[in-house]
């Protein structure tokens, strides 16, 4: 399966880097053509390297989230915390307009943190019988937090641009205003270093306890992790749905929910299902594109829709 994996990225990667309204052919970078050195170096690769890191980084946190809520159905978008970096970063936009990229990033964090706490304490303070009743809470939340964004927005006649920029979308991305994206790579490797207590913590506060993990530490650095993920991503290309909920439920259903063995996998699978929602945009209406939002929305859901009936077919 890695090595599958591993095939098909690669060869999206190679792709997604000769595929755009400039057209690159690679004998063009064989006889070191100025133009197509400075498309690939200053567009292209910043592009792939953002959509390598933000499909990895997605789909971790979805992983992340799901175990520490136990809740198959929670991801960013489903828990608050995506609504919330977008707050965050709209009242840093006005309060502080001159702030730059790295303070936005702290307001958003610093949001979307608090609300993914909000959400826990909302899950864990209700018992719910239905485990799909808990994803339905995380969306109404979510939209509490949209509209509060979106009055807000509306009240400092900034609801348009906020709206445009919101929206997932890789179009803008050049060489010098991504590369805060890069802060997901240390997040990922948090991530697979504390693999296994993610997994224990999985297991439930009682178990993971007397298993002698440290549960509240290990719940603030999980949310910390998708914080720092979520609030780079929304402000670099925007929001992205379903990511962090369709390959972590496609590699648990087929390989378990052992993360040292399967993180690997599923930060594969989230670059590969990125790229491809990409390259389709670009191919659709081409030689314009459509934004990887609207495709990833679209193809996640259609995947999400038979992971569903795939399940209930082996429950029955």
């Amino acid at each position: 399966m890695r090595a599958g994996l591993a095939i098909v990225l690669v060869v999206l990667a190679c792709l997604s880097l000769m595929i755009g309204a400039q057209k690159l052919a690679w004998s063009e970078l064989v006889q070191l053509s100025p133009s197509a050195w400075l498309t690939l170096t200053a567009s292209r690769l910043p592009r792939l390297a953002a959509l390598l890191l933000t499909g990895v980084g997605l789909s971790v946190c979805g992983v992340i989230l799901q175990h520490i809520v136990r809740n198959k159905f929670v991801e960013p978008a489903t828990s608050g915390g995506l609504d919330a970096a977008k707050l965050g970063i709209l009242v840093a936009l006005v309060l502080m307009p001159s702030i730059g990229t790295l303070g936005r990033l702290l307001f958003a964090l610093t949001f979307s943190f608090l609300a993914c706490l909000i959400f826990i304490a909302i899950v864990r303070r209700i018992r719910f019988a239905n485990t799909v009743l808990v994803p339905v809470i995380g969306l109404m939340y979510g939209a509490v937090l949209s509209a509060v964004a979106e009055f807000y927005a509306y009240q400092h006649n900034i609801l348009q641009s906020m709206q445009g920029w919101l929206l997932g979308d890789f179009s803008k991305i050049v060489q010098g205003n991504y590369e805060i994206i890069y802060l997901i790579l240390p997040v990922v490797v948090l991530t697979y270093l504390f693999a296994h207590r993610f997994t224990v913590l999985g297991m439930g506060e009682g178990i993971a306890t007397s298993l002698g993990l440290n549960y509240p530490v290990t719940v603030a650095l999980g949310l910390i992790l998708v914080s720092v993920t979520v609030s780079a991503t929304v402000i670099t290309v925007g929001a992205i749905p379903f990511v962090g909920l369709v390959i972590p439920n496609l590699i648990a259903l087929l390989y378990g929910d052992n993360l040292a063995r399967t993180l690997p996998l599923v930060a594969m699978g989230g670059a590969v299902l990125l790229l491809a929602c990409d390259i389709l945009g670009r191919l659709l209406i081409y030689p314009f594109e459509i934004p990887i939002g609207l495709t990833a929305g679209a193809v996640g859901g259609v995947l999400f829709l038979v992971l569903i009936y795939w399940r209930s077919r082996r429950c029955a």
